[in-house]
């Protein structure tokens, strides 16, 4: 490995890969940018190319990938060709010039990159919550230990507070959630929540599908799934609880009754930086937490019979196979709905549990297989908003 650590960013135009490449540019001395991939959005594409002087490029679209290239055509930028496709985006962090792929992909896309990764031996700093709740076996399988580190604040935060530990002596992982902007609200009043209202998330700035996620509670249960695998906890040694402040990003809990808890900002930037520079840690990317500031910190358990999306992800988990490829499916395509307005907050557990309900799980096998299960349950759910 070279001195600096050479990166591929996919994903680079939406939340987290922009704040990838924040630290990237606060780092330049540390961090050289490699390689970029986005799913459509090309002309963000191409000037953070400009910017970090990136001549490797890929769009999942393949049309936005040629208006791009014909754009190209008309300047004396550097770059040769965007390449085009899903396969291209999962194969641009492959190449022997990069030593770490941030995959900060969104949705069931990002699987086939984070195998890819992995198989190439690239050090992975994982964003794509669905590589591991769709696929959680084949990584594991696919990955050396140490070789991914999360970028979840929640699973950073535990992944900190197991350093120096043995697993052997944890009894369990408390994952904190916000609560999302309707904590505390009822069933009915949820039912009448529009998409700005979800989108208002109180503590955290991120993408359109997380932030609904997080308004539904189904990215606590997508967690859970994933601290599962990451950790190789059971699902009854993870815990869920409400944090509204958002200051502690996760606990572990341990045999002498000890428990080590995770507390920061509420800043993106942290757990990126800190997955790219582990083992070690560089000079802060934003204003420290002030604790006299805070106040008080409040702790309280979900409401599991207001937010069913989050008992819902819990069963796919416990039911593994391929159950959870077909939650998640679901989840993507209810959501896109309800930001379109074609559907009620309400009507994305609706959705899920409908489709979860035809689907008869299998043990995970392949790539193909949970490609296959995807598609399924997104026509299902399709066909039921």
């Amino acid at each position: 490995m070279s001195s600096l650590i050479r990166i591929a960013v996919l994903g680079s135009t939406g939340s987290i890969g922009r704040q990838a490449l924040d630290v990237a540019a606060k780092h330049s001395d540390r961090i050289q940018v490699k390689a970029l991939a986005a799913a459509s959005s090309a002309d963000l594409l191409l000037s953070q190319a400009r910017t970090f002087r990136v001549d490797r490029l890929a769009l999942a679209d393949t049309r936005a990938a040629d208006r791009a290239n014909k754009a190209l055509l008309k300047t004396d930028d550097p770059f040769e060709v965007v390449e085009a496709g899903p396969e291209a985006v999962a194969e641009i962090g492959t190449g022997e010039d990069v030593d770490l792929v941030v995959n900060a992909l969104v949705g069931a896309a990002g699987l086939r990159a984070t195998v890819f990764a992995l198989s190439a031996g690239k050090k992975l700093a994982l964003a794509n919550k669905e590589s591991l709740v769709i696929g959680g076996e084949l990584v594991t399988r696919s990955a050396r230990p140490g070789q991914v580190v999360p970028v979840d604040s929640e699973h950073s935060a535990i992944f900190q507070c197991l350093l120096g530990e043995q697993m052997e002596d944890v009894v369990r992982i408390w994952l904190t959630a916000s609560g999302g902007p309707f904590r505390g609200r009822t069933r009915e009043e949820l039912a009448y929540v529009t998409s700005a209202e979800a989108l208002a998330h109180p503590t955290w700035t991120m993408g359109p599908k997380i932030t609904i996620d997080s308004a539904t509670l189904m990215n606590k249960g997508l967690e859970v799934i994933e601290a599962h695998h990451l950790f190789g906890l059971d699902y009854r040694d993870i815990r869920v609880v409400i944090h509204p402040q958002s200051c502690i990003h996760s606990m572990v809990e341990f045999a002498d009754g000890s428990v080590k808890a995770h507390l920061g900002a509420t800043d993106m930037r942290i757990p990126i930086q800190y997955a790219i520079s582990h083992p070690r840690r560089w000079d802060s990317p934003v204003q420290p937490v002030d604790f006299t500031a805070i106040g008080s910190l409040q702790f309280e358990p979900p409401d599991l019979e207001v937010f069913r999306c989050l008992a819902l992800a819990l069963e796919a988990g416990k039911q593994g196979g391929t159950m959870p490829a077909a939650l998640n499916a679901a989840n993507e395509v209810a959501t896109t709905a309800f930001l379109e307005e074609r559907c009620s907050l309400t009507d994305i557990d609706r959705i899920v549990e409908h489709v979860m309900s035809a689907h008869d799980p299998k043990p995970l096998e392949s790539i193909e297989q949970i490609e296959s299960v995807d598609a399924w349950a997104r026509e299902a759910a399709a066909s039921a908003i």
